[in-house]
């Protein structure tokens, strides 16, 4: 009976993170494959081949997505840019919304950006209980005046879902630098600590804001 038991979660074990693995990329490539509503119903592989190709409307987004960048990285580009925020800002509801989605996406991706750059460890909620965290830069505005000292901007994500999670303000000195990677960071948390990172040991954990 142990043995059948043993064999059913071996099973489980492969299975479970495959099936999941599927149903993610399927609904990823699903909800890119609309892209082809962009294009005119002649050029669609349903009325070219007779059949639909699964995942030609992702490479689609890829494409255009590649094609933006590309185009945006060069003067004129960056003047179409301008031109299009500048149309948006006089959008009262939409200003508001653009611009508040673009200061977070442009924090989180862009290369010259701190955020989540580094895997910090922290005590929360309580000192003595000790979790994992990502710096996400410093305090700015009227709230670094109310501060005394230096201070570090921190993202605490939740378990097992790190979509979520608490921002924290914390000084410096409180804060231990990790030597791992993010995605090693955001494996240990999914994992509820079950994956840990390969140790590496370090001559010195505090963090360097640079």
């Amino acid at each position: 009976m142990k043995s059948i038991k043993r064999y059913f979660l071996t099973g489980l074990l492969i299975w479970v993170p495959l099936a999941i693995t599927v149903w993610v990329l399927s609904l990823i490539i699903g909800t890119m494959d609309q892209s082809l509503q962009l294009l005119p119903a002649a050029v669609h592989p349903q009325t070219l081949f007779g059949f639909n190709v699964p995942g030609a409307g992702a490479i689609l987004t890829l494409a255009i997505i590649f094609v933006t960048g590309l185009v945006a990285a060069n003067f004129v580009g960056q003047k179409l840019v301008l031109w299009w925020e500048r149309l948006l800002a006089r959008i009262p509801v939409v200003n508001s919304v653009y611009h508040s989605v673009k200061q977070v996406s442009d924090t989180l991706f862009s290369s010259s950006g701190q955020a989540f750059r580094k895997a910090l460890l922290v005590q929360y909620p309580r000192e003595g209980s000790w979790t994992i965290a990502f710096l996400t830069g410093k305090p700015g505005g009227d709230v670094s005046t109310h501060l005394s000292g230096e201070y570090v901007s921190v993202y605490v994500p939740t378990t097992p879902n790190p979509t979520s999670g608490f921002f924290l303000m914390l000084p410096k000195g409180d804060v231990t630098e990790l030597d791992m990677s993010v995605d090693e960071a955001l494996k240990y948390i999914i994992s509820m600590g079950v994956v840990a990172p390969p140790h590496r040991p370090r001559a010195s954990g505090k963090i360097n804001i640079t």
